[in-house]
């Protein structure tokens, strides 16, 4: 059975509501930053609903090409299109009776939540190539990284489609907002990373505990499990100290320093130029660098995706172009 472990009181809450609706037929939209648990909140809804003796099925939209995603969601016939040599069921079908998790719903194409919808609606599915459609009863949970809400008023997500799958709303708050389950995580994944690696170590220090809660984690609790099994693999003592933690430093601080190095190496000061000016420069820096990937620039610049797009909406007011 999936455990999610937390001693936050806002957490404990949410894991109950996951509980609860698990037993009802309402698709759940599960919302937070990469690292958060999103999938882990997905297959406790499954576990606790009464689908739970049947399959579960996990589809990242943002992994696949946009051009193979409709068949992979609903299947194809022979003959469909160049090289569909027999006829295949897609993802819906395997997940007939039981849930599927539609991972990262926000990367889904406009034109494929249409096909979506229809299926959420009428619970069927339509093959590509197919001439009649094929009856479903899945239960769907869509996870994302991306506020619906802002994808709906800039067009990229359907306003109808958004209701549909929001349903229930589980939104998991970012691991720097829940300082006080840094320390029983990491002592979790050191328990099960020594287990893993034929290791006896009884704890962290102090120093390292107070490091590990002062950073800001903006890639959530997969970094800490990272940073953790790293520490265990390489400590040559009985404890994790402080001297075996890698931490990335915030990209924000590292490309802020630079910025403010070099301006002052150039003409030191510059009257008229405020920390406001400085941040936007490095904000638009960081985006240009991802090639314009919010959910990177966001997670390189240790900031949530909602304050990004935040920022870059009030860039857009002062006339900047973004």
């Amino acid at each position: 059975m999936t455990e999610i472990i937390t001693s936050d009181r806002r957490m404990r809450e949410l894991i109950q509501l996951a509980k609860t609706v698990a037993q009802s037929k309402a698709t759940v939209l599960i919302q937070g930053e990469s690292g958060t648990g999103k999938e882990l909140m997905a297959s406790l809804v499954h576990e606790n609903s009464t689908r739970s003796g049947r399959t579960f099925v996990a589809i990242n939209c943002a992994a696949i090409p946009e051009n193979l995603l409709e068949s992979e969601l609903f299947g194809y016939e022979r003959g469909a299109f160049t090289g569909a040599v027999s006829s295949k069921a897609g993802k819906f079908e395997f997940a007939n009776g039981g849930t599927l998790l539609l991972d990262e719903i926000s990367e889904m194409d406009i034109r494929l939540q249409a096909k979506l919808l229809r299926v959420i609606q009428q619970g069927e599915v339509d093959r590509l190539g197919g001439r009649k459609p094929i009856g479903v009863d899945v239960r769907i949970i869509a996870t994302t990284n991306r506020n619906l809400a802002d994808c709906v008023r800039e067009g990229s997500f359907r306003e109808d489609l958004y209701y549909r799958l929001n349903v229930v709303n589980l939104t998991i708050p970012p691991l720097r907002e829940r300082v006080g389950d840094v320390e029983i995580l990491a002592k979790h994944f050191m328990s099960v990373y020594s287990s893993r690696n034929g290791k006896s170590l009884t704890g962290i220090s102090t120093e390292a505990l107070g490091l590990l809660q002062s950073h800001a984690w903006p890639g959530n609790v997969r970094e800490l499990e990272n940073v953790i099994e790293r520490s265990v693999i390489t400590t040559l003592g009985g404890v994790i100290a402080q001297s075996d933690l890698v931490l990335e430093r915030n990209a924000m601080t590292g490309i802020l320093n630079e910025e403010l190095a070099q301006k002052s190496e150039r003409t030191g000061w510059e009257p008229g130029r405020t920390l406001d000016d400085i941040e936007r420069e490095v904000i638009l820096k960081a985006l240009n660098y991802h090639q314009g990937n919010r959910t990177h620039t966001a997670r390189a610049l240790g900031i949530s995706i909602r304050t990004l797009r935040n920022k870059l909406s009030d860039y857009r007011h002062l006339g900047i172009s973004v």
